[in-house]
């Protein structure tokens, strides 16, 4: 029998176990995967001179005295409590609307009595208080107390108003009710014993009734190895899962379009693109569907590598589609697509249909009808001899426009299609897509990708290449990407110059004026210049990250810095644009054509030119309250420049004042361009649920255990160890647990990833 699986109704007093079901904890399986928030010895709880304002503490202290006062101000009474540690002292606060109602805090508060009181620290006239403390009676003589001195004691977070105590006698209760053959193992015996980790039952002990540290310690790790196993298990079955499907092999034939299109490059590939280039379109010449992430850092030449892939496909006589996350970046894409083809002389122009919606050029043919007319003429058994069409399809494409690239998509005539979310809209179906790549992957939501997976027809499966252009620490890409084989693309591509960077003080006022007689020499050289603000406006209401001081100043904003520039003698002259979310479709593609051509060399931007941007001749980045953004999007920033022969600069422009973790994080965007080593660094600056994207999806992390920052080992012999179990036995027949806590744990464990 599993005992996990028991309710509690039938294991605690019905009135707790209520108390806990309101909670949402019902089993034993659920009280038993509380973990504790920390641990304390007796000794350590007491020393109250270490407490600060806003705490959420729990303290040993002895009651000095107990009062019944009346409140001066408004109508009740209240009880002040004086505690002390032997050393220093604090005041506890309950308020009532009578004395009746705090009975039983001075019968129970009395003078000598040892309590534990659980709550947050404040203050009152400058004096440190707690107001309404949970508290509880210390059990046992002195000479108990002393006895477990050096005893580990659990602190339980509070939920829904359970104390730690209460938290603490339940999980005693259940514990007694358990033994090693009535709780599941989902990593068995000789799992456990290769690697020393506790019993099912002994980790349970060892977590919430710890005799030392090394108990806690060990405890820890079983459960983190447990949830190791798990999530890698879970990867690795949806990879299994996926590549079960046939997906069509794309084999590059002689004088292939692929071929004509990389002799034409004005440039020599790198070591990492040859190399990446040559994993895909070996992954694609196979009927088993590619499943790979592809990092490369900003500017490593990612989109070369992914044209390469998806001519590939089309030479094949297939489909392709790229999805991206903005429409700027969409039709970036597509323009820079189409002039690479040009150059190539291989880009087609036999298909019917056209995304800007110009009727004049499109004969009176409509629908599926035309479609597949034109399918019949340009597709057959030369699509060496057609050339790649290219087209795009976006919320902002025409209706009729839209209606003729549906219909081309479900003809099934080669091509290749970029668009945004448009692509996952109802009633978007591909005729004979064979790869999906997916740019800026942290922009998509899991199912948003994975539909792309089975969208060949008849559920045929489809190849997939995921890219990001921020790199992800490597024990993050094995936990969140596990089901992907991964490709990493370092260093740059000829022609290009890493960018040098500089912190500036806005409080240096020298440095500030020459700040902005750098940008105006850039512009006098030909170069363009960015400014990016946090805000668009001063009345923007924006969470002031690691500088909360209400004091300050108000943060930079689009509105104020535009303005302040044109009016500085220095910039005399110089056209100065704006760009931000609010910005409309139509404005954005003005502005960014007329930076590109040089007539406005200077925009005041948001973060919307993070991704996606490429103008060569941008020299110069400048970050406004630097200390505003991530270390991933400082980066990303950055890379907005640099990208031609010129020499590029990039100004993160920072507060005096800031914290600790604000200054570590500006030391390390100063110290290096290499976005895999930033993203380690920030894996270890950064708490655990930002680095997994907790903050951006919403949702807390169900690894209770298992840290990404902390845990590397585990990690990957946890990979090796699922690779292991699911090789040999595949339908996990003799895994039976593992395949149980795969199937029942894993889903909310993946779903919070969101491979975000």
């Amino acid at each position: 029998m599993n005992g996990l699986d028991i309710p509690l109704d039938l294991r605690l007093p019905a009135r707790t176990a209520r108390t806990f079901a309101k909670a949402g904890i019902e089993t034993v399986r659920d009280l038993l995967r509380i973990a504790p928030r920390r641990y304390y010895h007796w000794g350590a709880l007491t020393p109250l001179s270490t407490l600060r304002e806003g705490d959420d503490v729990t303290i040993l202290a002895e009651v000095v005295s107990t009062s019944i006062v009346a409140n001066r101000s408004r109508p009740g009474v209240r009880c002040e409590v004086q505690l002390t540690d032997g050393v220093a002292t604090i005041g506890a606060t309950f308020f009532a609307k009578n004395e009746y109602t705090l009975i039983p805090h001075r019968k129970i508060l009395t003078p000598g009595a040892s309590m534990l009181f659980s709550g947050k620290v404040g203050s009152y006239r400058g004096r440190l208080q707690l107001t309404h403390p949970n508290f509880e009676g210390a059990e046992g003589d002195e000479e108990q107390i002393r006895r477990h001195v050096d005893r580990p004691i659990p602190i339980y977070p509070t939920t829904a108003g359970i104390t730690s105590w209460v938290i603490s006698r339940a999980i005693g209760v259940v514990l007694d009710t358990l033994t090693e053959d009535t709780i599941p193992d989902a990593l068995g015996a000789q799992l456990r014993a290769t690697y020393a980790l506790a019993s099912p039952l002994q980790a349970y002990r060892f977590l919430h009734q710890p005799e030392d540290d090394e108990q806690c310690a060990l405890a820890k790790k079983t459960f983190a190895w447990e949830e190791a196993l798990i999530l890698q298990g879970a990867l690795l079955a949806a990879r299994r899962g996926a590549r079960a499907l046939e997906a069509p092999a794309c084999q590059v034939q002689p004088n292939s379009l692929v071929t004509t299109f990389m002799e034409s490059l004005p440039y020599e590939l790198t070591q990492a693109q040859d190399e990446a280039l040559g994993q895909i379109s070996a992954d694609l010449s196979l009927t088993q569907p590619m499943l790979r992430l592809l990092q490369g850092d900003v500017g490593s030449g990612k989109t070369v590598v992914a044209l390469a892939a998806l001519i590939q496909v089309v030479g094949a006589g297939y489909q392709g589609a790229l999805l991206a996350p903005t429409e700027v970046l969409a039709l970036q894409h597509v323009e820079s697509i189409r002039a690479l083809l040009t150059r190539a002389g291989i880009l087609g122009g036999g298909l019917i249909g056209n995304e800007e919606g110009n009727e004049d050029e499109a004969p009176p043919r409509t629908g599926s009808a035309r479609a597949a007319e034109d399918s019949t003429e340009t597709s057959g058994a030369n699509p060496q001899a057609r050339g790649v069409e290219v087209r795009l399809l976006t919320g902002s494409t025409p209706l009729r426009a839209r209606r003729e690239i549906h219909a081309l998509m479900e003809s099934g005539v080669p091509m290749i299609v970029v668009g945004t979310h448009a692509l996952l809209s109802e009633g978007v179906s591909f005729g004979n897509l064979a790869l999906a790549v997916v740019d800026e992957q942290h922009r998509f939501g899991v199912a948003q990708r994975d539909k792309l997976r089975v969208m060949g027809p008849n559920g045929r499966g489809v190849h997939q290449l995921v890219m990001t252009a921020t790199p992800i620490p490597r024990t993050i890409a094995m936990t969140v990407f596990g089901d992907l084989d991964e490709t990493r693309m370092t260093g740059l591509p000829p022609g290009r110059t890493p960018v040098q960077t500089f912190l500036v003080d806005s409080t240096n006022a020298s440095w500030m004026e020459r700040l902005w007689q750098r940008a105006r020499e850039e512009v006098d050289g030909g170069g363009r210049v960015y400014v990016v603000c946090p805000r668009i406006d001063q009345d923007d209401d924006v969470p002031d990250g690691d500088e909360a001081e209400a004091r300050r100043p108000p943060l930079a904003s689009v509105n104020a810095v535009a303005h302040t520039l044109r009016g500085l003698p220095v910039m005399t002259g110089v056209s100065i644009a704006e760009l931000t979310g609010r910005t409309s479709n139509e404005d954005k593609d003005a502005v960014m054509a007329a930076f590109s051509a040089g007539t406005v060399p200077v925009i005041v931007a948001t973060t919307v030119i993070e991704v996606g941007i490429d103008v060569p001749e941008a020299t110069m980045m400048v970050i406004l309250d630097a200390q505003q953004f991530g270390l991933s999007q400082l980066h990303q920033l950055r890379g907005r420049v640099g990208r031609s022969d010129r020499p590029s600069v990039c100004m993160a422009v920072h507060r005096h004042e800031m914290t600790d973790v604000g200054r570590l994080k500006l030391q390390a965007f100063a110290s290096t361009t290499n976005g895999f080593d930033l993203a380690e660094e920030d894996m270890k600056i950064r708490q655990e649920g930002d680095v997994l994207g907790a903050q951006q999806s919403g949702r807390r992390s169900h690894l209770e255990f298992l840290s990404v920052r902390r845990d590397a080992g585990i990690i990957e012999k946890a990979r090796s160890e699922a690779e292991r179990i699911i090789e040999d036995d595949p339908d996990l027949s003799s895994h039976r647990q593992l395949e149980w806590e795969i199937i029942e744990r894993s889903g909310e464990t993946l779903a919070w990833l969101e491979r975000s």
